[in-house]
């Protein structure tokens, strides 16, 4: 219908003016956004003031991007000797003696019992550490993690299945992404962008960032902390690994781990009061401080390694228990070394190791290059679009115009509230939603031109105009969104970014071209009450 109350008017005005104010932040910097909340009265809610805003990528800002890719090799050891950790539990619980000891395998473990009792005593608890594989879309998938094969010699091998491996490493990446946000937001890094590429690969793209080296160094690192006990002896149940204190030289550690990075609640750069040298200070929870407490209790005047990314730190005598539940990191820091550690603990240990397989940084100066030709291409097809809208339609082309204006107008509101990120193929969607913007005012007003010429008068033709084109109008965005959203689920990176500009792009086309168009040619009919049509 042509009729619009006054009601209809101002909800409809309102929720423009609502949408074009939200993409106001976008043309201002951070400071500038800063300068005008704290410029407010007191009496102005904060809640009620647009903030939000978009977010360049890092082709238009510069930066740094890098990719961090599982290393399957590293993450298979591990899960192998975490499997031997498992049978040692289990055969000293069930107090049960392995005939030579338990042997890591390439990818698993096995131990052999003699004893047939004492191995039907022991495989139930075995088997159960064969866990079903779980899927968060489809739930069990039927695999086990671990295939447990019995042998007539008393042979027990526990061996990583090839869907076992890909599960852990799926929940790695996925569990590494939260690591990474957080260790990326603890250094105060604005908006990075990070996402799964693959099944094996995480992307992160840091804009702003010029310092590639310092943030690799960040995000390589797994931060596995432990606190274990110095060796008297390279042999038995203990692990060689290098010593910062010691120049490189390997030095004995038992394998048992006294407490984890998993236990702290935090981590702070603070300044050894005597030395006045660079360390880093913990907190640990109740049970990490018990563990704590209890293992420095039972090895008074024993050396303590501190173990980052199996390599021994520091290794401090244990002068007395220490039951507070809090310490201290020493070990020859630099003040951005003991800051960049307290980071990495805060934000906690990476499931497995990652290894940066690309890396690149963009230059500001190309970035302002990518906007300004942004800037270009956008004005330069909004003003042909104008341009031949006008010449065509004449006022109905001037009213087009208005609602294709209002149209990005709103899509930059939209991208605002999300926060987000502007790339060079966001700003391609602009561009393509422009075209495609005012191809719905074409479908009506052709559609009006020939209701005209079969006879029907003006407000038929008008009416009809609208009512007809509709459903071409609905059919022909929704099969470009099915499109788009298939570009945005499968996709990734810059692909993405340009699904979500056309997606927003076709939400605001359909309320533009069907209800703020129809608004203001009933307006204009209302007022100028024409014979006939102006084109």
């Amino acid at each position: 219908m042509l009729r619009f109350s006054k009601a209809k008017i101002f909800a409809t005005l309102a929720v423009i003016l609502v949408g074009l104010s939200l993409a106001v932040p976008s043309f201002f910097s951070p400071e500038q956004r800063k300068g005008f909340m704290a410029s407010l009265p007191a009496w102005v809610p904060h809640w009620i003031v647009p903030t939000r805003a978009i977010v360049l990528g890092l082709d238009l800002q510069g930066g740094s991007q890098l990719l961090l890719e599982v290393d399957q090799g590293e993450l298979v050891a591990s899960q192998a000797k975490a499997l031997r950790d498992d049978i040692r539990r289990i055969l000293q619980q069930e107090q049960v003696r392995a005939d030579g000891g338990i042997q890591l395998q390439p990818r698993g473990a096995q131990v052999r019992i003699s004893d047939a009792a004492a191995r039907a005593k022991v495989l139930p608890k075995l088997q159960e550490l064969a866990q079903p594989i779980s899927n968060p879309l489809v739930g069990q998938s039927g695999g086990r993690t671990v295939d447990v094969a019995e042998q007539p010699d008393g042979l027990i091998r526990l061996t990583l299945t090839d869907a076992g491996i890909n599960d852990r490493t799926r929940r790695a990446v996925s569990q590494g992404i939260e690591v990474i946000r957080r260790r990326l937001d603890s250094t105060g890094t604005t908006e990075p962008s990070i996402q799964q590429q693959g099944a094996e690969r995480i992307l992160i793209q840091v804009p702003g960032e010029q310092n590639p080296e310092r943030l690799e160094k960040l995000l390589g690192s797994t931060a596995k902390l432990e606190f274990r006990m110095l060796s008297d002896s390279a042999s038995g149940d203990v692990d060689l690994l290098p010593s910062r204190d010691e120049k490189g030289a390997k030095v004995p550690v038992e394998r048992r781990v006294m407490a984890d990075g998993g236990d702290l609640t935090d981590a702070q750069p603070a300044f050894d009061q005597q030395s006045h040298e660079p360390m880093v200070s913990f907190k640990f929870n109740l049970k990490g401080a018990q563990r704590f407490g209890q293992a420095t209790s039972e090895n008074v005047g024993r050396r303590m390694a501190i173990v980052l990314d199996n390599e021994v730190i520091s290794a401090p005598v244990i002068r007395t228990a220490i039951t507070g539940g809090s310490g201290q990191i020493t070990g020859n820091f630099s003040v951005q070394q003991a800051n960049d550690l307290s980071v990495l603990l805060r934000a906690g240990a990476l499931p497995a190791k990652f290894t940066v397989v690309e890396r690149r940084v963009v230059g500001p100066g190309l970035g302002r290059d990518s906007i300004e030709a942004g800037k270009m291409a956008t004005l330069v097809a909004a003003g042909l679009v104008v341009a031949f809208m006008f010449a065509t339609y004449g006022t109905f082309g001037f009213i087009a115009n208005i609602a294709l204006m209002v149209h990005v107008g709103l899509i930059l509101g939209l991208m605002s509230v999300l926060e987000a990120t502007m790339t060079l193929p966001g700003i391609a969607g602009i561009v393509l939603t422009i075209g495609t913007a005012v191809d719905s005012n074409v479908l009506i007003y052709e559609r009006m031109r020939e209701e005209s010429r079969a006879g029907r008068s003006l407000i038929s033709a008008l009416q009809a105009g609208f009512d007809r084109a509709f459903a071409t109008i609905i059919d022909s965005n929704s099969t470009m969104a099915i499109a788009a959203l298939i570009l945005f689920f499968l996709g990734s990176g810059p692909v993405k970014g340009f699904a979500v500009v056309f997606i927003l792009g076709i939400l605001t086309t359909v309320i533009t071209a069907v209800t703020l168009t129809r608004m203001m040619i009933a307006l204009w009919y209302r007022y100028a009450r024409p014979k006939a049509l102006p084109f």
